[in-house]
């Protein structure tokens, strides 16, 4: 997840009448090759990654932002192939737009099967923030797949977290968000590497947590970062 504009830099929070459009036309989420290829890449994950799930919250199609430790490129795929159907129609990944939207086959994947909101990475001001834009395109419907660290973490531990997740919580007190633990990835695909190694991973979702009242923003992080280092002490 891209580092976040200043809060004394960011512009107003998006009008909440003014409502995103459709990210995807409806024609289009429902046509052939999209349902299909969403069918196989999902088929595709679990069988590389072995994954299974847990969830210690309900699975839900409120609006969410599911947040978890990064390793692989495979983690996006692998945390939207672990939910329920229902849940995965409404929930977007959140990608890098220099990795995913690059080249003709990766866009695909990002934007026609899996409906990813794209962001820039490097360059961010004003006119870009991430923050807002993700909350442009989650609309009122949407929820997302973040990854607070900003990227991939080849050593299995995990870094500091961005300050983006915080500022979208003070525009957007009420999103409930999950934190994720992906156990395992760092392994199946590793870093420089673009065979993966099918091998046994685990997808925990746990218990749902909120911004706080006057709660400061380093302790907030440290706050949704431990709730993923919580997840990781109970799958051992």
């Amino acid at each position: 997840m891209p580092e976040a504009v200043p809060e004394s830099e960011q512009t107003q929070n998006p009008k909440p009448e003014k409502e995103a459009p459709s990210p995807i036309p409806p024609h289009r989420c429902f046509a052939i090759d999209a349902v299909v290829g969403r069918a196989i890449f999902s088929g595709l994950s679990r069988f590389l990654s072995g994954a299974t799930s847990s969830w210690y919250s309900q699975p839900d199609t409120c609006q969410r932002v599911y947040f978890a430790n990064h390793t692989s490129h495979l983690d996006m795929l692998v945390i939207w192939s672990a939910m329920p159907d229902y849940v995965r129609k409404v929930v977007r990944p959140v990608a890098a737009k220099d990795y995913w939207g690059s080249g003709f086959f990766r866009p695909y994947i990002a934007k026609r099967l899996f409906n990813c909101i794209l962001l820039e990475r490097q360059n961010v001001k004003v006119h870009n923030n991430p923050v807002d834009e993700m909350l442009r395109q989650m609309g009122s419907q949407y929820s997302i797949i973040i990854f607070p660290e900003g990227g991939r973490q080849s050593s299995g531990e995990m870094a500091e977290f961005k300050s983006g997740l915080y500022y979208m919580c003070k525009k957007r007190p009420e999103l409930e968000l999950i934190p994720i633990y992906i156990d395992n990835m760092n392994r199946i695909l590793p870093r420089g590497t673009y065979l993966p190694v099918p091998l046994l991973s685990h997808v925990t979702f746990g218990n749902p947590l909120w911004l706080e009242k006057n709660e400061k923003k380093q302790d907030f992080l440290d706050r949704a970062r431990q709730a993923i280092l919580d997840l990781k002490k109970k799958s051992k």
